[in-house]
């Protein structure tokens, strides 16, 4: 039982509707009412959306709705159709501004259109000799009856759309009249190529970008979606075309495209901030509806609680969960939250064959290099979400868009159906186990980042880009990434480091002068008979020396006799020039010279010679004299630990630790092995 409302009367009364025929109902109420004609009469909903009831929707009506008895839509559409030719204007424009309320039903649009009152509509736009809320009633009526479907936009003459086109292109345009215009062009470019292209030649894309500055944010946000329909119907060439054709306002374009992408990806964002709800009955539903898609299992329902439970865990475990258990902890991180579980459907239901393909081929497998499939998707969400930058707000001055946001829907979903199947091939070709689960999705990440920013145009082009990004490409471009970079930061950088590097190697020298080493003294008949230790003083002032025995390891500093003041040494003589190569001259072999050094001290009328046990020796002790006298260190051995360690410091300077945690302290040094019989004696081939 419904209450109807007489509008005619203001009065209420309790009618059966359902029972009988819709005309029969109206002809009761007319007649209860002294109404004649009740052809002339329809019921139509007093609240909300105003819609007229006819045998196809009586249905739908609730218990308690009101009705109202108003005009039948074709007498409506009749008055209408005369009051907008009137020649008197106000009645005109009180006719258009009914039909612009009215077009919204279906029925009545029906019923104006098969009068051809679009067509009248579309004559008052072509001419143009109405008032501004005239022409904004007539535009916002059109609208209205076109969103119907009842008439191809294809029907429109090519004045018409100049006319819409004109209206957004001019300075002057009354914002009613533009933000109607912006509308009706954004439905052309969605419904045709043919009238894509029209609209693309009419349409002035300055304008357009002058229209995303304004503060009406009505304007804003249509002129926003009018050029987000150009961008989606257009191709690759066309695209181009459109953000090429903004000419001297080309950085603006570039800039509103990517606060378009940004905006419009961020309606992501409370989805990713949302955690898994354990109570919500519809996600518990779609995380078992993953694992039904996945498994083939007996019917559930003739189970025990018990074997369900455990049929379950078994298979959300193979599914990839962490806590098989309760898999929804496993989404209450945030982010991705609800939004892994979205890509993860998205994924199972738009590309069922791949999803089960990817989970079953990674279940089945015993040898530890499964890869988890909820693991590896709410990593790779959080991922996609990074690369994206959603739940970031959009910069006031960026202007990094990616072309393939604007030809492709549900990007992020459809950018997680190829990623997540590059990351299972990627897998493969790594070999990896769970251990590799971090560096796998490095990889991935790179491989995401690179095809991005060569600017694929298309779903198509990124995964075959991405596609061909295997990982041993990966690995040769970071190779060549690294040689470039050692080659042109590392001239700069060696000369920054190098005096770091050279008081380094000085320490040491004076380091292992302090240490001390053993000496033998030649005899006149060339035979080594005795020994003789020397070593600098720990403040680097003194030079002590002296005979010393055959066993004797390190002696102390107190046990050698002589001694030389640093202060006092006047010169590094080495080789042939040395005072006792001098005195044997023609005696000693080239091995003996390359190892003999001697310092004179006291006007040079004194000297101290040295005939080092081993090129490394000899090495050492003349750098470090060298340091000791304020001179450069010229060793062929400082050379190459020089070479070593620039070399060493430039791979460590230049090495990629973005995501690699580094210890705030040092890492335990292990304990050393038993034995080092595994050691490899360099000491036999210096000797």
């Amino acid at each position: 039982m419904l209450r109807l409302h007489a509008c005619v009367t203001k009065c209420c009364f309790v009618v059966s509707l359902q029972k009988k025929p819709l005309s029969a109902v109206i002809k009761e109420v007319c007649d209860g009412w002294n109404l004649p004609g009740s052809e002339n009469y329809a019921l139509q909903y007093a609240d909300g959306v105003q819609m007229y009831i006819t045998e196809s929707n009586r249905l739908d009506i609730k218990n308690g709705c009101i009705l109202r008895l108003t005009k039948a839509p074709g007498r409506c559409a009749e008055d209408l159709f005369k009051g907008i030719q009137s020649s008197d204007a106000g009645v005109r424009c009180d006719s258009l501004k009914e039909l612009a309320s009215v077009s919204t039903d279906v029925t009545f649009a029906q019923e104006f259109i098969s009068r051809d009152g679009h067509l009248l509509l579309v004559k008052i736009v072509e001419d143009s000799n109405e008032s501004n809320v005239i022409m904004t009633h007539t535009l916002t009526g059109f609208m209205e009856l076109m969103d119907h479907g009842i008439v191809s936009w294809e029907n429109l003459s090519s004045v018409f759309i100049k006319k819409i086109a004109g209206f957004v292109n001019a300075k002057s345009t009354d914002a009613s009249i533009q933000q109607v215009c912006l509308d009706i062009l954004e439905s052309m470019v969605l419904s045709s190529h043919s009238l894509f292209l029209q609209v693309k030649q009419e349409i002035t894309m300055e304008r357009l970008i002058a229209h995303l500055q304004v503060t009406n944010q009505q304007i804003q946000t249509k002129a926003m979606a009018l050029l987000m329909a150009l961008l989606q119907t257009a191709g690759d060439s066309d695209r181009k075309n459109i953000i090429h054709s903004s000419g001297s306002v080309q950085d603006e374009m570039a800039h509103y495209l990517y606060v378009l992408q940004s905006v419009t990806l961020n309606l992501q964002e409370p989805r990713m901030r949302t955690p898994l709800d354990c109570c919500s009955q519809e996600q518990r539903d779609i995380l078992h509806g993953l694992r039904q898609a996945a498994f083939e299992t007996e019917s559930e329902n003739s189970l025990s609680h018990e074997r369900r439970r455990s049929l379950c865990a078994k298979e959300f475990r193979k599914l990839g969960f962490s806590n098989n258990s309760n898999p929804g902890q496993d989404l209450s991180r945030t982010p991705p939250g609800l939004l892994a579980l979205d890509t993860m459907y998205y994924f199972a239901t738009r590309y069922p064959d791949a999803y089960s393909r990817f989970v079953l081929e990674n279940s089945s497998r015993e040898d530890k290099h499964e890869c988890p499939f909820a693991r590896s998707s709410i990593q790779l969400t959080l991922i996609l979400c990074e690369i994206l930058r959603i739940g970031e707000p959009p910069s006031e001055t960026g202007s990094g868009y990616h072309p393939i946001f604007f030809s492709q829907d549900r990007l992020m979903e459809e950018l997680f159906c190829v990623c997540i199947q590059l990351l299972n091939k990627t897998w493969k070709e790594m070999r990896a186990t769970q251990e590799d689960f971090d560096k796998v999705m490095q990889v991935v990440r790179e491989q995401i980042t690179r095809t991005l920013s060569s600017k694929p145009t298309s779903l198509e082009l990124f995964k075959n880009k991405v596609n061909a990004l295997n990982y041993s490409e990966i690995l040769k471009l970071r190779q060549t990434e690294r040689l470039h970079q050692e080659e042109t930061l590392a001239p700069e950088l060696k000369e920054r480091l190098k005096p770091e590097l050279l008081e380094l190697i000085r320490q040491q020298r004076l380091n292992r002068l302090c240490q001390g080493t053993m000496f033998r003294k030649i005899s006149s008949r060339r035979r080594q008979d005795k020994l003789w230790y020397c070593r600098l003083s720990p403040n680097h002032k003194m030079l002590h020396y002296g005979d010393v025995e055959e066993d004797t390891e390190n002696p102390p500093i107190e046990t050698l006799q002589e001694k030389i003041p640093v202060a006092d040494i006047k010169g590094l003589l080495t080789g042939k020039d040395c005072p006792h190569m001098k005195e044997n001259k023609g005696k000693q072999n080239k091995e003996v010279l390359d190892l003999a050094f001697s310092i004179t001290y006291d006007v040079e009328e004194y000297s101290l010679n040295f005939i080092a046990p081993s090129r490394t020796d000899f090495c050492l002790w003349t750098d470090g004299l060298s340091v000791l006298l304020g001179r450069e260190m010229s060793s062929e051995s400082m050379r190459s630990e020089l070479e070593i360690l620039l070399s060493m410091e430039i791979k460590l300077r230049l090495l990629d630790l973005e995501n690699v945690p580094i210890p705030d302290n040092a890492p335990v040094v292990p304990k050393p092995p038993s034995n080092f019989n595994f050691c490899y004696d360099f000491s036999q081939t210096e000797q």
